[in-house]
């Protein structure tokens, strides 16, 4: 492969024209050099007579310009191949044919080791000329880049600032001072405390140090700034090192204003919470309703058909057989009302509270879907507001209602755990489970509308609804809630 590389690079040296114009050159040199009958122009003539140089000391002079040409366009290398040839052209009129070898063969010498000095000299020269040109547009491309970079920097949508280690301001665009209420001037003299409330500034440090100690830190993250007029900006951050020559200098910072967004999504979640709310009402006073006055109705009813069947003593077989019949029936409409009375609103939840809720649900799943389910409680027991209680209990029903119509499960069960500063509640089963989209975000659409209500239902109280399932490995549905005491109405 070298040799290849040299044959190559042999190729491209002889299709250059300089090649040959150098060839040409120390061919016109070396004919007058050796042809002693050839004669010189008379102007050439009188230049050597102005040097003090013989005919041929000049000639030899003259290799010099073929060698430093040389060195011009090939380098150094292609200069001393030069010399090279130039000194196998002199030596043999120095040695052989000169009148005075001695000095011929200084001159040779001396024209040899010049021609290499100028020859690199006037490589190096070039090469510092080129170099100053590549720096000069390294430099110009550099200047577009930082004007490019401030133009970007100034117009950007985004709020962006740098401030040093302290926390002091280095440089801020115009929607960091849209965002602040602050002019960029005055932001360059202000530190970022003035913008950070006690927890605002608490995050910032832990941040800061993460990023400091090379720690993941998740971005972005939602940081709450305090602006000119007095009020508060919700902005979503991300965060970066400026280094200069390895060491940290200063922070970067991206921030996009949320408020509005936030605000909507709060909104958002108290309306959801308000139908929620509503719907929770309405299924609490349809219960009572079908308890209190449908039931009570067909309980008088069973009652009058069983007295008229008592009664009549000559009514014919066929007729009572036929009371008999609606009387049974008339039961087991009792019996479906208050299973749905029930279902709507169980009286154990609001009597006896969240586990005796979730109790009467295993024993109804039991004994109405033949599924084998348990309770198993981890942690001291204790009461909760009755809104999480509610959600927690919608939630590991629809979970347990998935699992009757979908799993094909012959267990299942309940473990609710009262751990330091949140309630977890799992369901979980034996079934043949099923493939989980990518996102929780994509299971309306995959056609997994219970397990998207429960993942609602779980955020409004700020909590979080995981699944875990894979195909023939059964199905764990696990909701999280945090310490009432920091759960609050959305």
């Amino acid at each position: 492969m070298p040799y290849r590389l040299s044959v190559n690079g042999l190729i491209r040296v002889i299709r250059r024209p300089g090649f040959w114009f150098i060839v040409a050159v120390m061919i016109l040199i070396t004919i007058p050099y050796y042809g002693e009958e050839i004669v010189h122009p008379s102007f050439i003539y009188n230049i050597m007579t102005d040097l003090n140089l013989s005919r041929h000391a000049f000639e030899r002079i003259l290799y010099l310009a073929p060698i430093v040409w040389a060195g011009f366009l090939f380098g150094w290398r292609g200069s001393f191949i030069t010399s090279l040839a130039a000194l196998a052209l002199m030596l043999p009129r120095a040695i052989a044919i000169s009148q005075y070898p001695r000095e011929a063969l200084v001159e040779t010498g001396a024209v040899f080791v010049l021609g290499n000095v100028l020859a690199i000299s006037f490589y190096a020269l070039r090469r510092e000329r080129d170099n100053r040109l590549q720096l000069q547009a390294a430099h110009q491309q550099l200047q577009a880049s930082e004007e490019r970079y401030r133009e970007l920097f100034e117009n950007a949508h985004d709020a962006i600032w740098l401030h040093d280690l302290d926390g002091n301001f280095i440089a801020a665009n115009r929607a960091a001072a849209t965002l602040s209420g602050y002019s960029v001037e005055e932001l360059s003299k202000m530190n970022v405390k003035s913008f950070l409330s006690e927890d605002s500034l608490r995050l910032a440090q832990q941040v800061g140090s993460r990023m400091l100690n090379n720690e993941p830190v998740e971005q972005p993250y939602e940081q709450r700034l305090l602006k000119r007029n007095g009020t508060e900006a919700i902005v979503q951050i991300a965060s970066s090192l400026v280094l200069s020559k390895g060491n940290v200098v200063a922070f970067q910072h991206v921030a996009r204003d949320i408020s509005e967004q936030k605000r909507m999504q709060e909104n958002l979640r108290y309306y959801l919470h308000e139908i929620s709310r509503a719907q929770e009402e309405e299924r609490k006073r349809i219960s009572h309703e079908l308890h209190d006055e449908t039931v009570q109705a067909l309980i008088a009813l069973s009652r009058q058909l069983d007295a008229i069947a008592s009664s009549e003593s000559e009514m014919p077989q066929e007729l009572r057989a036929r009371l008999e019949k609606l009387w049974q029936q008339t039961n087991d409409i009792i019996g479906g009302v208050r299973r749905l009375s029930q279902d709507l609103r169980p009286a154990a939840l609001d009597r006896l509270g969240l586990l005796a809720g979730l109790e009467w649900l295993a024993s109804e799943t039991t004994r109405y879907s033949g599924i084998e389910t348990s309770v198993k409680v981890i942690g001291e027991q204790r009461r909760l507001p009755e809104e999480v209680e509610l959600v927690l209990f919608r939630v590991t029903q629809e979970a347990l209602r998935n699992v009757w119509r979908h799993s094909g499960a012959s267990k299942s069960e309940i473990a609710i755990e009262f751990a330091g500063g949140k309630t977890r509640i799992t369901v979980s089963d034996n079934g043949k489970g099923f493939t989980l989209p990518e996102k929780m975000g994509d299971l309306p659409r995959n056609g997994k509308l219970g397990l998207a209500g429960m993942e609602e239902r779980a955020r409004l109280l700020g909590g979080v609804l995981t699944i875990q399932s894979h195909p023939g490995e059964g199905t764990s549905v696990t909701i999280e809630i945090p310490e009432p005491s920091t759960t609050g109405s959305p």
